[in-house]
Parts: C-alpha cells; structure tokens; sequence
C-alpha cells in the first residue's frame, strides 16, 4: 500500500503509526530521487532530512506553526507534504514548481529563502508577531551547522537568547554546508564525545543501578543531576545554553521516533529551545552518502549509476577561471584563493589541490572573507575572492567600506553573473552591474567568453585597485583559448563587426550577449541594415572614445546585458552620452527588466528579455521603425 498518495496535508500523518511513517520516509525519498533524477536539483540535502521533515510535520502543526527553514534546498519533502504532491514533476521547471520555498505556492511555506542564515532572525520576527497579536503557535526554525557559521545566524540567536524568544531551533548537523563545513563551530560540533556514546552510556548505568533495590532510584536521580551539571564537557550544548537557549541532543536525525520524543518536549517548553538533530546527507542513497558534495546541486542524472546525464561541449567558466588562476598563481607567489564554503562550486579546487597553503575557505562567511582579503591586500598580496555573484550581495558594505574605500587591490571572482536557470529569483546575478558601478577606485569587467575571461583575470591580478570580474554560469562560447593570459588595457572595448557605414543602428554590449548582437547584426546585414557591433567589456571606466566614435554616426543605440537595466550598463552608457551631447535619436536598453524572474531554463530566460539573437533583431526592427516614424512626423 502507498501511503504517500494519501498525504495531502501534514494533518493526514497524525493518523499513521510509527512503523507507517517509517515506511513513508522511504517512499518520499524514491520519490525525491525519481524526479530529481530527472529534473535535477539539490539532491543530498533533501535526501537527508526526510525523517527530520516527518517529525516535524507530525509534531507541529503548520501552518499554524510557522516552520522556517533556512536556504530552502532541502524542502523537496515538505513540499510533498503540504498539498504539492502532485506538481511534484514540475520542480525547477518553467511555471512549476519552485527549488526552494515560496510565500505565493503555499501557506505552508512562511518565509521566502535561497541564501543561507537568515531563518532564526526571521524565526524571531515571527515569534515576536506571534506573540504581540496573542496567538498560539510556536516558530520553528530549521538551520544547518553550515549555515550557521555565518554571523547573521549568531545575530539571531543572540536576540533569541537575550530576550527569551518563544522559538524552537532545529539544528540540522550533518557537519556540511555545500562542501566539507570548515571552522571552530563546525569542530565543536562534530565532537565524538556526543551522539550515541554519551545517550547509551547514561542508559546503561540508568538501567544497571534501577536494577539494586531501594537504593536504585535514588541513585538513578543522582546521576542524572551529575550529568546534567557536566553536561557541558560532554555534549556542544554548552554554547547555545550560554546564549539562553534550552539545549536537546544531540538525536539520531533518522530516528523518527527519537524526534517525535524531542520535538514534543520542546513543544512544551516556553523558552528559547535548540533542538540538534544529526543527520546523514544523501541518505538512502549510495552515491549522494558516498559524495554529498558532488550531488549537492545536480542536473539530470542516472539512478542507476548515478552518472550524470550531461552532452559534451567546452569547458565551463567555472572550469577556465580555476585553471587560469592556478596557472597565474605559479608566477605570482602573492595570489591567495578565498571562497565562501564554495571550492567546488566557484572552480577553486583546482587552486586549494595545487596551493594549500594559499588556501582559504571562510565558511559560509561573505562579509568576513571580504574584510579577509583586505587584510591580505593591505600587506602586498593579491587575494581573488571567488563568490557567486548572488552571494557577494551580503559582502556590499564591506566591498564598500574595507576595499574600495581603501583602494585595495582585492580581486572580486564573481561566478553565476547574470541569469542562472531553474535555481530561481534568489540566485540570479543580475545585479552586480549596478551595485558595483558606482562604487569609486573599482574596476569593473565582463568578459564575452572563456577566453577573454583568461585574458581579464590576468588584467585584474595586474591591477593596482579592486577590480571585479563577472563571469556567468555553464558552459562557455566554445571558442578557442589563444595563447598565454594576457594583461588587457584597463578601460578598452572592441568592435566586433560592421557593416557599411553602421548608421542604421549600434548594438552595445558587455558579456556572452555580444555574440548575440554579432549574429543578430549578420542576419539584418542580409537586409541592407548597416549595424555596428561593440563589446564594451568595462562596465567601468567605459571606453569613451570608442564608444562616442560608434554612436556618433547611428540613429538607433541598443544597449545589451544580461543585467537589471535599472543602473547597469545601459544606464551608464546612456549617462556618458548626455555628459557628451551626444544621445541618439532612439536609444533602447535591452536586459532584465525590473522584476524578479522566475526559475527556469536559462535559455528561455534570456528569449523572455529578449537577449537572443532573434529578440535582438526584433528590438532593431522596432528602433528603426521609431526612427522612420520621427523622421515622417518632422
């Protein structure tokens, strides 16, 4: 019998015995792996929380419980429980359902997340809302020991503590964030002395003094207080206990029943109370547990081998940053790697196999690996903080204040710039362009392909300011890489085609985009439209000559980015050519527009903002009938 077909709220599981929840954890899980495998998405984290979730929905009762949970990518089996059972299939695809929990898809989803850390601060504002408008319920948030290394985690636990929340933390320890957890919490975490030794160990004697008469009880108390008062050198409660919180645990996070018991208690506590639960990412299935790190974030995959189901085509961004700074670190002893708990993810591993030494992961701790790499700058090296760009929001008032404030040559290697597919609105990197531009002392560069972005890399490590390199997601152009990275002049673009005079209009670009342009450009040169194609390549300081030079002769200017249009590239071109006189006559900014843009396939993305070569050619056919217009109503 399938019990999960009959779970249409989390209400329908208060009905199932132990053993029927048991075997409801199972059945979620071949159904997480079924479409995943399929769909691709975060696989291990939503394998390993499985039982967790059951527990939790059995013990809660959400929605009027509000459960929190931080970053999100281990949702897959709350949303089977909450009413999304049947939209399962359409996870991370186009108008399906989101990775990630979602405000407008559920009332069982309380809270919208995609970065890490924010869920006990959120939690707390919840509790406190809950409690100034007299309702029942309890907030409940749940948080890895990966996400916890960062201080916005500690923040919200120290308000919790402080001012005796009514909240209930979940710990879900499973000592890894995206790769291996790095840092003093995650070691006083992952003590041995906790877990099962110390449980049995206070079973056994609990059990072995009940056994003398009339003298066993007493004695039994007795211990108990004695392992209470040293609680603190056994387990990692100590440190969420001196923070005000009631400290449960450590429990088997695939005991379903051990949760149940610890989950009630907390329950019934009216204090701040920290449950630490351990689990096992990827659990239930062999190549997740043996490699959680590579079936963290996955595409489409066998389930049978658990090979991914990938076509073959030129290396990644990701892949060409990594070897190129391996490559320049070899000539310069002064380039130190920093990532946020990411080395994988932002190509970085290739540098920490080759350069332990020069080798920093910082946890998932933004803010502090930007005030790291100051450090670094400010004594003469030349540190590269490798940090998607989404990310690098949480490091704004440090890149700020500690680099460019300071005119540090601090290298910013932001990867996922621009529009990233199916991990949604909270990953795209789509406004960086912006929240960099205005910033003095920065350099600000996009590369067009895998070998430019060499080319830049070189440039940046070169430079004696901050200089921030923007690179996307996927895979690259495929063209060749040519020769040994070499330094650029900071400041130049380059013309990439035109045909005749170019009056007819100038496509100006900064990123993979520019090829779009170009081909876009060949196919209306078919037409008779005479169009110019530029890669700006700096965001900052633009190339002012070139770019005058291309405008001065064109009706229609069209800028291009994969980027909010709201400040961004356009906005800056557009802001050059008023300084010079010299706006054109129609002047089009094409980019993301000013919305969060649902998950998807990439490509997809960018054909909805019109930033293919077909949506390009549509834009210029519309300019140059403006253009004709105006020229009719003179």
């Amino acid at each position: 019998m399938n019990l999960l077909s009959g779970i249409n709220q989390p209400a329908d599981l208060k009905d199932l015995s132990l053993e029927e929840l048991e075997q409801l954890a199972e059945e979620v899980r071949d159904e997480i792996l079924a479409v995943v495998s399929l769909n691709g998405g975060h696989l291990a984290s939503s394998l390993g929380v499985v039982e967790l979730t059951l527990a939790l929905h059995y013990t809660f009762d959400s929605p009027r419980d509000r459960i929190v949970w931080d970053v999100g990518h281990q949702t897959y089996a709350h949303k089977l429980l909450t009413g999304r059972r049947d939209r399962f299939g359409t996870l991370r695809q186009q108008g399906g359902l989101a990775g990630f929990p979602r405000t407008d898809e559920s009332e069982h989803d309380r809270f919208n997340t995609g970065h890490s850390s924010t869920s006990i601060s959120a939690a707390v504002g919840i509790a406190e809302a809950m409690r100034l408008r007299g309702e029942p319920g309890r907030a409940v948030a749940v948080i890895g020991d990966g996400s916890l290394t960062a201080g916005l985690a500690l923040e919200g636990l120290n308000q919790a503590g402080g001012q005796a929340t009514n909240l209930i933390v979940v710990l879900n320890d499973n000592e890894m964030s995206i790769s291996e957890n790095v840092g003093a919490i995650s070691s006083w975490l992952s003590r041995k002395l906790t877990g099962s030794l110390v449980t049995s160990l206070r079973k056994e004697t609990k059990a072995w003094l009940r056994s003398f008469p009339h003298v066993g009880e007493p004695a039994v108390r007795a211990v108990h207080r004695a392992l209470e008062s040293s609680k603190a050198l056994l387990t990692p409660g100590v440190l969420f206990e001196g923070l005000g919180f009631e400290y449960l645990g450590p429990i088997n996070g695939h005991r379903i029943d051990r949760m149940l018991e610890a989950f009630t208690n907390a329950r019934n506590l009216e204090r701040p109370v920290l449950v630490h639960v351990r689990t096992r990412k990827g659990k239930g299935y062999p190549p997740a547990e043996k490699n959680p790190s590579l079936f963290h974030g996955v595409g489409p995959f066998d389930v049978q081998t658990g090979e991914p189901r990938r076509k073959s085509g030129p290396p990644s961004y990701t892949r060409v940053f990594g070897e190129t700074l391996v490559e320049l670190a070899s000539e310069d002893q002064r380039v130190i790697g920093i990532t946020a708990a990411m080395p994988g993810g932002t190509g970085l591993e290739l540098f920490a196999a080759r350069y332990p030494e020069r080798f920093h992961d910082v946890g998932i701790a933004e803010q502090h690996g930007l005030v790291f790499a100051a450090g670094l700058a400010a004594e003469g090296f030349r540190p590269v903080a490798a940090i998607y760009s989404t990310f690098m929001q949480r490091a704004y008032d440090q890149i700020v204040h500690d680099v460019c404030m300071q005119d540090l040559p601090v290298v910013l290697s932001m990867d996922r710039g621009g529009l990233v597919g199916e991990d949604g609105p909270t990953h795209h990197g789509v406004f960086d362009l912006g929240y960099l531009r205005s910033l003095p002392n920065l350099v600000l560069a996009v590369p067009r392909d895998e070998d430019q972005l060499r080319h830049l890399l070189a440039t940046a490590l070169d430079t004696e300011h901050p200089f921030a390199l923007r690179y996307p997601r996927g895979r690259g152009e495929g063209v060749a890489l040519r020769g040994e990275p070499a330094v650029l002049p900071v400041g130049t673009g380059e013309e990439l085609f035109r045909h005749g005079a170019g009056k007819d209009v100038a496509l100006i670009g900064v990123g993979p985009v520019v090829h779009r342009a170009r081909e876009a450009a060949e196919a209306l040169a078919a037409d008779g439209v005479e169009a110019t194609v530029i890669d700006a390549r700096f965001v900052k300081p633009l190339d002012e000559e070139l770019l005058l030079d291309a405008v001065a002769g064109a009706d229609l200017v069209i800028s291009l980015e994969e980027n909010a249009v709201q400040g961004g590239f356009g906005s800056a071109l557009l802001e050059l050519l008023a300084a010079r006189n010299a706006v054109p006559r129609v002047f089009r900014m094409v980019g993301v527009p000013d919305r969060f843009l649902a998950h998807g396939p990439p490509q997809q993305l960018r054909e909805e903002c019109g930033l293919h070569a077909e949506g390009i050619i549509a834009t210029v056919r519309r300019g140059i009938a403006r253009v004709r217009l105006r020229d009719a109503g003179a």
